[in-house]
Parts: structure tokens; C-alpha cells; sequence
């Protein structure tokens, strides 16, 4: 039962994004709209990152793993200005540290 949830689960993100590709793939987008898109995965790890170091009442709750892995993903980002890469940086350190602590 769980396999097939997550295989529909799978499959129904797929058509999804395939179907906004393939019926947009005709079209140009304005310019400024490009511009915008450029800002939507420093928005997601920003609401990523401050989900996981907040509680529900909105305290923070970060420790040692979370703001090293934060400051050290933040460094790779800066410097590179690659998503992908700062997000395997700062995982990665995050686990690390945890499993030392």
C-alpha cells in the first residue's frame, strides 16, 4: 500500500511538471519573468531552512548542526552561486556534525 502511494505520488509530480513543459514549451517568457524565476530557489531554501529552525510557535529552535550547516551552505552558496551545490554542502555538513554530536 505505501509502494503504491509513492509511486502515484511519483507519477502524479511527473504529469505535472511535464505537462506545464510541454504545453509552455511553445512560448516565450517576457524578460522580467525570467528574472523572477532566478529567485525562486533562494526563496525555497530560505523557507526550508526556517521551517527546520523554528518551532510552531516560531521560537527558534536551531543548534550547533543546524546554524553550522546553515553558515557553511550560505559560504558555498555565496561564493559559487550554485544551488545544487550548497544544498549537498550544507546537508551534508548538517548530518556530519549530528553524527559527531
Amino acid at each position: 500500500m505505501i509502494a503504491t502511494a509513492i509511486i502515484l505520488t511519483g507519477l502524479g509530480s511527473y504529469a505535472m511538471r511535464a505537462f506545464f513543459i510541454f504545453a509552455l514549451a511553445r512560448y516565450s517568457f517576457p524578460p522580467i519573468m525570467l528574472r523572477a524565476i532566478e529567485y525562486v530557489a533562494p526563496t525555497v531554501m530560505a523557507a526550508l531552512v526556517i521551517s527546520m529552525m523554528t518551532s510552531a510557535e516560531g521560537k527558534l529552535t536551531a543548534g550547533w548542526a543546524e546554524s553550522l550547516g546553515l553558515l557553511l551552505a550560505a559560504t558555498v552558496a555565496k561564493f559559487t552561486g550554485n544551488h545544487i551545490l550548497s544544498l549537498l554542502v550544507g546537508m551534508g555538513s548538517f548530518w556530519a556534525i549530528r553524527w559527531i554530536m
